[in-house]
């Protein structure tokens, strides 16, 4: 054992029961270090320099701990994959089983108390864990399946909505007209921008229409604004919620790492049904989807479209991805556009900001019509009638299983889970999100 700087380096052994115990006690040692420092807005710059060393050191442990035992870890939470439990509780049931891998639920907790700069910065801690998680072929596996299962709340919606045709969450109102599910995004006081209660009502949105047999065809689009700029006009999307981001209200487990592997995944590649790997005919339901486009899709917006079967715009519309003028990841858009629109324009969108209006046309590589704004209704019902027939699920199905393997899209969110956690701690994301917050 070597001391460099706050802490003693550690050496791990290789058996889980010790290397666990020292892990632990390298991490007492360093929170003993962080107990003693003000909170971090009245730390000074030696202080927090102070505070980075150990948290520094503290995850370099937890990343080689992790590329030892991580199946181990799995298989201890989830009793040898049997249990099924979703990404927070998954988190939280680890910080458990091995004290000082992960925060606490008591120590996020406390985190969300606080503003986006005012954090300790332990998401960062769970973004490294399922950095680990999601490269184990296993493991990896086991928990992107589960994530595919229904929700609880879905489930107990479902008799409802199949007798009535219609649910109504906060931000998503659902209705069943002539075998299409037709979902509303309602947030209209922040333009239908991401948080995570519109992240969570999607998800329950989506496993509806696909659980229920009534529905054959999805559909997504905006409903009209309340906000005065745009009063009474239909928005699709204005991105992830800067506000909610600011005051520390964007989770990276329940919003950036679940809208991946819950609701988006879903809509590609379908609700897990069934978790018997010999299930006859198949394990999961997939439905063909349409979106439609009013105004714009920004950022999380546009991400959402890579997903869908069939997208509509009108012709006044725009797409754009300012993740990187943020400061984030944009998702799994780095993962797909190259795909869908060639590798220098997908550079363009992402890395220089380009916005694509509906009717240039590069548009006609992010969707497949261009209509005037009052035939989106029109243009929406035909494209249902197209893609109600059972062999265009079976064809959007095989599809979606060549250009999106499930075995690379983990691999790809895998290095996203760090990289995401990373850059909502980057002091020019701070410092970005804190002027638009300003404004």
């Amino acid at each position: 054992m070597t001391t460099t700087g706050a802490l003693p380096d550690v050496v791990l052994d290789g058996t889980f029961e010790a290397d666990a115990d020292a892990l632990g006690r390298h991490v007492r040692a360093g929170e003993a270090v962080l107990a003693g420092l003000p909170p971090r807005p009245e730390r000074s710059a030696a202080q927090q320099a102070v505070a980075d060393e150990v948290h520094h050191a503290s995850r370099r442990l937890r990343a080689r701990f992790l590329h030892r035992h991580v199946g181990e870890v799995y298989d201890r939470v989830t009793r040898g994959r049997v249990l099924r439990p979703r990404l927070a509780e998954l988190a939280f049931a680890a910080a458990e089983a091995v004290p000082g891998l992960l925060p606490t639920r008591e120590q996020i907790a406390e985190e969300r108390r606080h503003a986006q700069a005012a954090k300790e910065g332990r998401e960062i801690d769970q973004g490294l864990f399922f950095r680990a998680v999601l490269r184990h072929p296993e493991a990896g596996a086991h928990l992107a399946d589960t994530m595919l299962l229904p929700t609880e709340r879905a489930v107990a919606l479902l008799p409802e909505f199949q007798r009535t045709g219609q649910v109504r969450l906060d931000t998503v109102h659902m209705e069943r007209r002539a075998g299409a599910a037709h979902l509303t995004v309602c947030n209209e006081a922040h333009l239908n921008a991401e948080d995570e209660t519109l992240i969570a009502d999607l998800e329950v949105a989506v496993d509806l229409a696909l659980l229920d047999e009534q529905v054959r065809v999805g559909v997504l689009r905006g409903g009209p604004m309340t906000h005065p700029r745009h009063l009474g006009r239909r928005v699709f999307s204005a991105g992830i919620n800067l506000t909610r981001l600011h005051q520390g209200q964007i989770s990276l487990v329940d919003f950036l790492l679940r809208r991946e592997l819950g609701y988006l995944s879903k809509l590609a590649h379908g609700l897990l049904v069934d978790t018997d790997p010999a299930a006859w005919p198949r394990q999961r339901v997939d439905k063909p989807w349409v979106a439609a486009v009013d105004s714009f899709a920004i950022g999380g917006g546009m991400q959402l479209l890579l997903v869908f079967d069939h997208v509509i715009a009108a012709a006044d519309a725009y797409f754009s991805l300012p993740a990187a003028q943020e400061g984030i990841v944009p998702g799994a858009a780095n993962f797909r556009l190259s795909r869908i629109t060639g590798p220098r324009l997908s550079r363009q969108v992402i890395l220089s900001g380009r916005k694509i209006w509906a009717h240039e046309p590069a548009a006609r590589l992010v969707c497949d019509e261009v209509v005037d704004p009052k035939q989106v209704d029109a243009a929406v019902e035909a494209a249902v009638v197209r893609l109600d027939n059972p062999a265009v699920a079976a064809n959007r199905r095989m599809l979606n299983l060549a250009d999106e393997p499930r075995d690379a899209f983990r691999a790809y969110l895998a290095e996203f889970a760090a990289e995401q956690a990373l850059r909502l701690y980057g002091t020019d994301v701070l410092d970005k999100v804190g002027r638009s917050w300003a404004r």
